[in-house]
């Protein structure tokens, strides 16, 4: 009951637009009224009227040119686009600003002083015209530079949390995928390798080193090619391979002219990890880890199949949750990770990007 009051109270508000209208023209207006009591010998009541009317027209007129231009989006404008709107709309609102006033102002004779001269006193070109050019210049400027400043600090919030999101999947990523455990399995491979196969040992070796490079130096940017990410990719699986050996077999099916674009660090190698991880690992025998990077229609559509069984939540584990907030802030809702069973003992995981936003 009490949230449903505070909620009333709230929508009752007046938001920060219509306080800067109201405040902003009765301030100007005040003016207006000094003049027509002073020099026009207004009395006190028509002075009142006509300090509203004033009010009036302005917030009409600006308000007007608000809607048209939300509805036309000018605010997502450049500064050349923008110009192109802006300098006939300020002319035409203030020719609309002179012919208002005097249009107030011939009512004003023709009711008051009783003078047939309407029309005369609404076709004169008068120093209103030059008010309502300096005026309307004023409020439209002052609006637009108001939205683009927005839209700059809300550009910035949104690269500050895309940052902080990308550094703290790699945290993440890296604390899932050398966990003490993978270490614990790692080194051991390792030690069995030192006595056996000292040349394998030492290729291990160097692959932990290069895994836990990349994963804590190289990746800075949030985004990378993805013949950086395969790279990364590949030696996290070769070093897998110590530990599963004949159990895990990878299979690469790359569109080569797609190497250069550019998609989020850590994507693919997680949505490997968790194909070894929840897959083979889980297989007596084994299995095939199959990747697949391909071109369909105007998307890039990313793919990591293994044979499984998808279990209520696992999809749903800190990593993909992060992977997809990050595409969702990085291609604005327009790419997508998903995992399925298409058939028995089968899981597909897939990303799919949008090209155009390269």
């Amino acid at each position: 009951m009490n949230s449903s009051v505070r909620m009333e109270k709230t929508n009752t508000k007046l938001s920060l637009y219509w306080k800067c209208q109201i405040i902003g023209w009765g301030i100007v207006s005040l003016l207006w009224l000094y003049i027509a009591l002073v020099r026009d010998q207004f009395t006190l009541t028509y002075a009142l009227i006509n300090y509203v009317l004033d009010v009036s027209i302005c917030i009409g007129l600006t308000h007007t040119y608000r809607t048209i231009a939300l509805r036309a989006n000018w605010n997502q404008l450049g500064i050349k686009g923008l110009i192109k709107k802006v300098v006939p709309s300020i002319m035409i609102l203030a020719i609309l600003f002179m012919l208002i006033m005097n249009l107030k102002t011939s009512a004003y004779i023709y009711l008051v002083n009783d003078t047939n001269t309407f029309l005369e006193n609404l076709s004169v070109w008068n120093p209103v015209l030059i008010t309502g050019l300096r005026h309307m210049s004023i409020w439209v400027l002052a609006y637009h530079a108001y939205h683009f400043y927005m839209r700059e600090v809300n550009t910035a919030k949104t690269n500050a949390k895309l940052s902080v999101i990308a550094k703290q999947s790699q945290l993440d990523n890296l604390s899932a995928q050398l966990n003490p455990h993978f270490l614990f399995n790692s080194l051991n491979s390792i030690k069995a390798l030192v006595i056996e196969n000292p040349n394998s040992a030492r290729r291990a070796i160097d692959l932990l080193s290069d895994l836990l490079r990349s994963s804590l130096y190289e990746k800075e940017h949030t985004t990378i090619s993805i013949s950086e990410e395969m790279a990364l990719v590949k030696d996290y699986v070769e070093l897998e391979k110590l530990r599963f050996e004949e159990r895990l077999n990878i299979t690469f099916n790359i569109d080569h002219t797609l190497e250069n674009f550019k998609i989020p660090p850590l994507s693919i190698q997680l949505l490997v990890e968790n194909a070894i991880k929840h897959g083979i690992d889980k297989q007596l025998e084994g299995g095939t880890v199959d990747i697949s990077v391909q071109k369909k229609n105007d998307r890039v559509v990313i793919s990591v199949k293994n044979p499984g069984t998808l279990s209520a939540g696992k999809h749903k584990g800190v990593g993909l949750k992060n992977l997809n907030e990050r595409l969702l802030l990085q291609y604005e809702g327009r790419a997508e990770v998903k995992v399925e069973t298409p058939s028995e003992n089968k899981v597909v995981a897939t990303i799919m990007i949008p090209i155009e936003k390269q």
